[in-house]
């Protein structure tokens, strides 16, 4: 009879914690999220020439779906998410190497794995995964003990693997983005400066054999990056006609449905990799602008749940997080804007599809827990 009373006790305080965490998930930061993704329906509703059909309809679908993820990924406990770390890393690793044995094939690249309903691309949970692994061995380690060069090495490896898994699909871009992330996590955990400064002199020694075994076509995006005018009508023509978008809003737009390097097909993928510049023809700078706004207010509340983390774990993973959503941010925007080479990286919840944001929505997710445990204690560091 007691052992009956005890379940239906846990049973009830296992309730009253759901409802208690649903009550403290910060949906402030959840209205923020539904505002950008509006902001990517508006846009993908223009790249469709206002047939919801065709990009719009199946963003919001995806959102809807992506959103109850990231609720309850929420709702898990924080000290599962940590012993459950590594797990997520190997077989995210091992999806990798399922895309180089057996994945889909498009625009000469082998990336995707396929679903049916969608197509996997695993080099974008990698970025998640990675963060997740890194934040679960640098959280129980002392500070003099992350001084120890092999210490270190573990960690290396794990950054290592799944860029030259990526680089070799190839996806040279995800596969930087993926070692920067590694290196800011490194930076977070408190490895010493001049560990840095020999990994940038040993990169910069590598940097010329890299070149020569770049492809045909990623060699010629960095010449096209540097002198955009020498091919016009090739390799140089996506820049340009962005370029052309972009200034041709001034400051505030030519309307919605009213832009002509969009609508005439001038401007190149742009429900995907160029939508920024689709946003800036019709809203102008002042449509970029808040959409950039709404954008950095989401990694605003990645580094401010950070900050307000009392624990180790917690505050190494809103950092890799918030700097993984930064990065999609920054290296698209820059892409766009003739700042870096052209890539294929695309603006996350604005753009039109489903790995980029599964993968945001699986870290944001990881992001609420952080938040919803913050005050949690989870054991001391290894000296």
């Amino acid at each position: 009879m007691s052992g009956i009373l005890e379940r239906r006790l846990l049973t009830r305080d296992r309730g009253a914690g759901v409802l208690e965490r649903l009550w403290r998930i910060p949906w402030g930061f959840v209205l923020l999220l539904c505002a950008v993704a509006g902001v990517g329906y508006v846009a993908l509703l223009s790249a469709g020439s206002g047939d919801a059909d065709l990009y719009a309809n199946r963003h919001a679908l995806r959102f809807g779906f992506c959103l109850v993820l990231m609720l309850a990924v929420g709702m898990l406990d924080i000290r599962l998410i940590r012993r459950c770390a590594w797990l997520a890393y190997a077989g995210t690793l091992g999806l990798l190497v399922l895309v180089a044995l057996h994945g889909e094939v498009g625009k000469g690249a082998q990336r995707w794995i396929d679903l049916g309903p969608m197509q996997l691309q695993p080099s974008e949970l990698m970025k998640i995964a990675l963060v997740l692994a890194l934040a679960a061995w640098f959280s129980r380690a002392s500070f003099e003990r992350i001084g120890n060069p092999l210490f270190l090495l573990p960690p290396a490896v794990a950054v290592l693997l799944p860029v030259l898994l990526i680089y070799r699909q190839p996806n040279l871009g995800t596969a930087l983005i993926v070692a920067m992330l590694g290196a800011v996590m490194f930076w977070a955990a408190g490895v010493r400066w001049w560990k840095f400064a020999l990994a940038g002199v040993l990169a910069a020694a590598a940097a010329p054999i890299v070149y020569d075994n770049l492809r045909d076509y990623q060699r010629q995006r960095i010449l096209t990056f540097l002198d955009p005018e020498s091919d016009p009508l090739g390799a140089g023509y996506n820049i340009i006609q962005s370029k052309i978008a972009l200034g041709s809003g001034g400051i505030w737009g030519k309307g919605f449905l009213q832009g002509t390097q969009g609508a005439l097909n001038f401007l190149p993928e742009k429900q995907t990799d160029f939508i920024f510049t689709l946003i800036a023809e019709e809203f102008g700078l002042i449509g970029a602008a808040t959409a950039l706004g709404l954008l950095m207010l989401v990694v605003a509340f990645c580094f401010l749940t950070a900050l307000r983390c009392r624990h180790h774990f917690g505050r190494l993973l809103a950092v890799g997080l918030g700097t993984n959503y930064f990065l999609y941010i920054f290296v698209n925007v820059a892409m766009v804007t003739g700042s870096i080479p052209v890539g294929g990286v695309p603006l996350p919840l604005i753009s039109h599809g489903g790995s980029a944001m599964l993968t945001v929505m699986l870290g944001f997710g990881l992001l609420i827990a952080v938040h919803l445990h913050r005050d949690a204690e989870l054991g001391a560091v290894r000296e």
